[in-house]
């Protein structure tokens, strides 16, 4: 699933569509599973077209367009969404149509080859009560290090478990959670409760290099193919990988240790084991 580095540079790829106006919005025939709108298409359009894209944002893993009206469209890519302005790979899985006028792109397309992603307009409230502060956590990239200790501190959690969770920090997943903790020099498994002052502020320093470095090699493409950003282009971030799916190699941060793949609440979690030592007492 696409996380905070891939939405982020899909985000930046869209962000001219600022100042353009909405003229159409199709749903080409298929005979595939269909995206998930809200509300249905003809109130979708009701409420759409004509009005203009006032800014392109981003909640967590989710891309959001505001519209001029308050209402936000959220469009939210998952396992294998492609929200682009270029012409998609095909026909077939192409899911949403946005047309637009008054700006360099004279279309949105979401494309998508298993359907799983959804696309919403949300008025201000309904916004608030899905995306709002009591639902999703402040963004990776701008969580303090003060709130990140306050809002994991006291879990029993392990770590790398802890940092999935997007009711307390939004945007990290599976693969970057691995990728920060081991440039935090953090062991996966170590409970939050018992992380010191002095590793927070490492967590911190490595959440906000491992992100900031992902979204400039353009997010990571995996063996699947399938994340691309809004040209349609393969992300980067994959050759830079230090721990994910490098499981019997040798850790390009020491040197000296093998990564090893483990399963943390029913995902993969990859680590060295000399960089991110198990304290003792720890599971």
């Amino acid at each position: 699933m696409p996380e905070l580095p891939e939405v982020e540079t899909m985000r930046l790829g869209i962000a001219p569509v600022v100042g353009s106006r909405i003229v159409a919005v199709e749903e080409p025939p298929s005979g595939l599973r269909p995206l998930l709108i809200r509300p249905p298409l003809v109130q979708f359009r009701r409420q759409t077209i004509r009005r203009r894209i006032v800014e392109v944002a981003r909640a967590g893993k989710r891309l959001v367009l505001c519209l001029d009206s308050g209402d936000r469209i959220v469009l939210e890519p998952r396992m294998t969404g492609r929200i682009l302005v270029t012409a998609p790979p095909d026909r077939r899985h192409l899911r949403l149509v946005v047309r637009l006028e008054g700006g360099p792109f004279a279309q949105l397309v979401f494309w998508s080859l298993r359907g799983l992603g959804s696309v919403q307009l949300l008025d201000p409230e309904a916004y608030a009560a899905q995306l709002g502060p009591t639902k999703l956590g402040p963004d990776a990239l701008e969580v303090t290090a003060s709130q990140l200790r306050h809002r994991l501190g006291a879990s029993r959690r392990a770590v790398k478990v802890a940092l999935m969770d997007q009711h307390a920090i939004a945007g990290i997943g599976n693969l970057y959670a691995s990728e920060i903790l081991h440039r935090a020099r953090l062991h996966p498994a170590t409970p939050c409760e018992r992380m010191r002052s002095g590793q927070w502020e490492r967590l911190h320093t490595a959440i906000g290099a491992v992100l900031r470095e992902a979204i400039e090699w353009r997010g990571s493409t995996l063996a699947d193919g399938q994340y691309r950003d809004a040209e349609n282009r393969a992300g980067q971030f994959q050759h830079r990988h230090r721990v994910y799916q490098k499981a019997g190699q040798r850790c390009s941060q020491c040197g000296r240790g093998r990564i090893r793949g483990i399963v943390q609440a029913g995902r993969s979690t990859f680590y060295c084991p000399v960089c991110q030592r198990r304290a003792r007492g720890i599971q």
